[in-house]
């Protein structure tokens, strides 16, 4: 059975850039991992593309052939890539029964909020055997403002309620959260999002006309009770490790046992079907799940508090490490050439 990730957001939150390192992170980790890019605008892919939609459609093409503009021709393409979804189909299972992917989603928020055609996708991918989880990526510097934090919850309650799927909220970019000021409370406020009633002074100094209104739409939030937050830097492997384990949770991969995986005593025997279809007595005894590692008050003391003194101390462990490296090659050299003479001298 494949597994993957829907990866929705605003513009500009980093779904390509977090595809790419989950494709160099799989690629260290001999995960097997395959990309889809399902954005006709995005004529510029960091990734290696398994599939790509402009081989069905571009943007361009059609805003040209009806004359539409950027969003109604974005609407299109998702339309059209629902109306042939067959297409999209015979591609998948190219990638065979074990297939791990990613799903490359387009910036537009309608698509994941209030369009249809993204749903019927995601419950045709469903269908056909697919387990996803969505992955929603929003930029962390909504934090350090009161009502744009309230936007990205209801942004983010909107999309949960859109797609149905196992939903991994994560706030991306937080390593540069710093740059965009101080925040008006610990970092775990914002991801756990407990009492939004703390925001109320906030709110009324920034925008007091509004004020109501945002608390109207924060009362909303906390009667549904199901928004919160992973944190994200993409460039840090901790971080996407972290994010990786919640998502392989969310979607139950983490109950997939590896290919080489002994089957426990007792166990059905399922040599001959995928790992990811094997029995679930076989999974769950042969995956650990294990408590989640990591704090957001960790992520707040790496990126917010001690950034500084964090970056000096893993500059002086990779300093270490390198340093280490060459002293193990330059003992393996010496050892090859003391091996080598040792042969000459056997010789004569």
């Amino acid at each position: 059975m494949p597994f993957g990730e829907v990866v929705c957001g605003a513009p500009g939150s980093g779904k390509s850039t977090y595809c790419y390192g989950k494709h160099q992170l799989f690629t260290a980790l001999n995960r097997p991992i395959s990309i889809i890019n399902l954005d006709p605008a995005n004529d510029n892919i960091p990734y290696p593309c398994a599939i790509d939609i402009a081989s069905l459609i571009t943007l361009q093409d059609v805003m040209d052939e009806h004359g539409l503009g950027p969003n109604g021709g974005m609407l299109y393409c998702m339309e059209h890539l629902d109306a042939n979804f067959d297409w999209l189909e015979a591609r998948l299972k190219e990638l065979g029964p074990d297939a791990y992917v990613l799903f490359d989603i387009p910036g537009q928020v309608e698509l994941s909020t209030n369009h249809e055609s993204l749903k019927h996708i995601v419950q045709r991918l469903t269908k056909i055997g697919f387990r996803l989880a969505a992955v929603h990526l929003c930029d962390a510097h909504y934090v350090t403002d009161a009502a744009k934090y309230v936007s990205v919850l209801l942004l983010s309650l909107r999309t949960m309620l859109q797609l149905e799927l196992p939903h991994i909220n994560v706030m991306s970019k937080v390593d540069l959260i710093a740059q965009y000021g101080d925040l008006d409370f610990n970092l775990d406020f914002y991801t756990e999002v407990q009492d939004l009633s703390y925001l109320e002074n906030v709110l009324n100094t920034a925008s007091p006309r509004y004020a109501a209104l945002n608390m109207a739409f924060c009362s909303v939030i906390e009667d549904y009770g199901l928004v919160g937050f992973e944190t994200l830097a993409v460039e840090d492997k901790a971080s996407m490790l972290h994010l990786t384990r919640a998502i392989d949770r969310a979607t139950g991969y983490v109950f997939v046992p590896s290919r080489d995986a002994p089957a426990p005593e007792g166990a059905l025997e399922a040599s001959s079907v995928p790992a990811s279809a094997r029995p679930n007595t076989f999974s769950l005894f042969s995956s650990a799940a294990g408590a989640m590692a990591g704090n957001v008050r960790d992520v707040q003391e790496r990126w917010v508090d001690a950034r500084e003194q964090w970056d000096a101390f893993e500059r002086k462990e990779w300093r270490k490490e390198g340093e280490n490296i060459r002293e193990a090659s330059e003992r393996e050299k010496v050892q090859a050439e003391a091996r080598g003479k040792n042969r000459i001298r056997e010789r004569k």
